[in-house]
């Protein structure tokens, strides 16, 4: 069966830096778009980044342009997310998901709604704090 499993989650200090990590199984993985979203605490949950199957194009939430980098290892089936200049505000869970047909773009709308949990991992921890 489909399998996002989400790890490098951490403590980090204001202005560090993590690599989260989401192992795919369970579907042609090279086929897909792929994305990142997090539950900030007290917030819904948010879009923060999304890959083309290839590759080749990146998204990204305005607030974490320039600081995160969404990328992707085909041959590897996984998926990465580099933070860097970590802020109290990038706190929270972070999951991986997966579009829900090959080759099909999902909005970042719909891929941070309830009605996309069944194609989101369950999470990793980041917390950024002194």
């Amino acid at each position: 069966q489909v399998q996002l499993v989400e790890s490098g989650g951490d403590l980090v200090q204001p202005g560090g830096s993590l690599r989260l990590t989401c192992a795919a199984s369970g579907f042609a993985f090279k086929e897909y778009w792929m994305y990142w979203v997090r539950q900030v605490p007290g917030r819904e949950l948010e879009y923060v980044a999304y890959i083309t199957p290839s590759g080749t194009r990146t998204n990204y939430k305005m607030s974490v342009l320039g600081r995160f980098t969404i990328s992707r290892d085909n041959a590897r089936n996984t998926l990465y997310l580099q933070m860097s200049a970590l802020k109290s505000e990038d706190t929270g869970v972070y999951y991986c998901a997966k579009g829900r047909e090959p080759y099909s773009f999902i909005s970042i709308d719909e891929i941070a709604s309830p009605a996309a949990a069944d194609l989101r991992g369950q999470g990793t921890q980041v917390t950024v704090s002194t």
